[in-house]
């Protein structure tokens, strides 16, 4: 067989059925109620010749040497434009979407209160394999090419369950993104073997600073320069389960060049979290990191950090399109149940425009999404498209949120509908930068 054919194949293996394969063998789909489903998908699979890869040890240290970072190519496009799901994204999506639906939204309302996403539902999620989608094979991961927009329709299934949920879960996975793309062969010999385990460290990607009109190319954080790396000082905002990190990727002001990314480890004495509760994504315990003299190695280029802040806004409207749609399929069956002078009140012509525009603007957000994914998967400019995405994400997601409140008249207010948890989770998209990445 040639090189060629070799190569096809490994390609034409997919890390849906990869990612399978590993359900398969782990404990969360008995919970979950999802053994038969896995099964059945993966039998067809292996049947075909798809195959599994297998998971490296769990080591702080490099328990492998690289001669070069390991990089995965962009996903070959078609010359057509096409938005649909393949195969494989289509099958790893249907099991996260019965994650979210089974375990994410019962859990919501208690999460939301309690400020925390529950040890369980975190470790289940670890299970599903979510921190692999961008982690190269001969590192322990499932993927031969750039899955960015597999990213993108995991984090949209995710939030369709409960945003706040979905943020916790996603944040060790923006790590393991990151050093996959960004990372020197020691970076990624070092930590990437920590996140194809099932046993995946807390981790998080931290860019907000905590003052008005944020601009993630304007840090107050700086990284000053030592002999054998750098030295970070500043505080960081917002940064999911922040708490229990083991590792960061912090964004900061490499001296008069510009921003960038760093990795530290949260174990030394210079790092300080405090809780930073906040009106949305309550679920996500976000907290404040405070830097003092702690010790750091850069992530990539400069040029990298501007990919990274395209990549975590691509994310973040990912996520507002799972949670405006919940507010639509819960709207819906409402306005026409809910009856008032002896019809539903979806008769009345000003209920039944709010929600067709909910499912316009819904559609309208999801196609600009969707195309900046595919570009970036491809290895193609996207920056204008992930700058339209964000701008219709965060004024038409606000404006769902709020329509879903408004549809709902007095119930929107009260906590008995999920409505109100909705619209504070989607003002957050226009806010956060970091946190999630594709």
């Amino acid at each position: 067989m040639s090189d060629q054919a070799v190569r096809t194949g490994r390609d034409a293996i997919g890390y849906g059925v990869a990612l399978l394969n590993k359900l398969a063998r782990s404990r969360a789909i008995d919970r979950l109620g999802l053994r038969k489903r896995t099964e059945r998908v993966v039998f067809e699979a292996t049947r075909t010749g798809f195959r599994t890869a297998g998971a490296l040890t769990r080591s702080f240290t490099a328990a492998t040497k690289l001669g070069r970072p390991a990089r995965l190519p962009s996903a070959r496009g078609t010359g057509r434009f096409d938005l649909t799901p393949t195969e494989d994204q289509q099958m790893v999506v249907g099991v996260v979407a019965e994650f979210a639906a089974e375990v994410l939204r019962p859990a919501a309302a208690d999460a939301d209160t309690a400020g925390t996403t529950d040890a369980k539902v975190l470790e289940q999620s670890a299970e599903l394999g979510l921190s692999l989608i961008e982690v190269p094979e001969e590192l322990g991961g499932i993927v031969t090419e750039r899955s960015a927009m597999t990213g993108v329709l995991v984090a949209e299934a995710m939030a369709y369950g409960d945003m706040g949920q979905a943020v916790a879960c996603l944040a060790p996975a923006a790590v393991s993104t990151a050093i996959s793309l960004w990372g020197d062969e020691i970076q990624q010999a070092t930590y990437l073997p920590h996140f194809t385990v099932e046993n995946v460290p807390a981790a998080a990607l931290a860019i907000v600073e905590p003052r008005p009109l944020f601009d993630p190319f304007t840090l107050k954080t700086r990284a000053i320069r030592q002999r054998t790396g750098y030295l970070l000082n500043g505080v960081k905002s917002l940064v999911p389960r922040g708490a229990e990190a083991e590792v960061f990727v912090i964004a900061a002001q490499l001296e008069d060049q510009g921003p960038a990314l760093f990795l530290i480890e949260s174990d030394h004495p210079g790092v300080t979290i405090e809780a930073e509760p906040s009106m949305g994504l309550r679920a996500a315990s976000l907290s404040r990191v405070i830097l003092q003299d702690v010790p750091a190695t850069q992530l990539g280029t400069l040029e990298d950090y501007a990919e990274c802040v395209r990549l975590s806004r691509l994310g973040w409207c990912a996520l507002s399109l799972g949670t405006a749609k919940a507010v639509l399929d819960h709207v819906t069956p409402y306005v026409n149940e809910r009856t008032a002078f002896g019809e539903p009140i979806s008769h009345r012509q000003s209920v039944a425009f709010m929600v067709a525009n909910i499912a316009i603007e819904l559609e309208g957000m999801r196609l600009v999404t969707y195309r900046a994914g595919s570009r970036a998967e491809q290895g193609l400019s996207y920056a204008r498209e992930v700058a339209l995405a964000r701008r219709l994400c965060t004024d038409k997601g606000m404006r769902i949120g709020t329509d879903g409140v408004q549809l709902l008249g007095g119930h929107g207010f009260v906590k008995e509908h999920p409505v109100e948890r909705w619209y504070r989770d989607l003002r957050a998209v226009g806010v956060m930068e970091g946190a999630v990445l594709v």
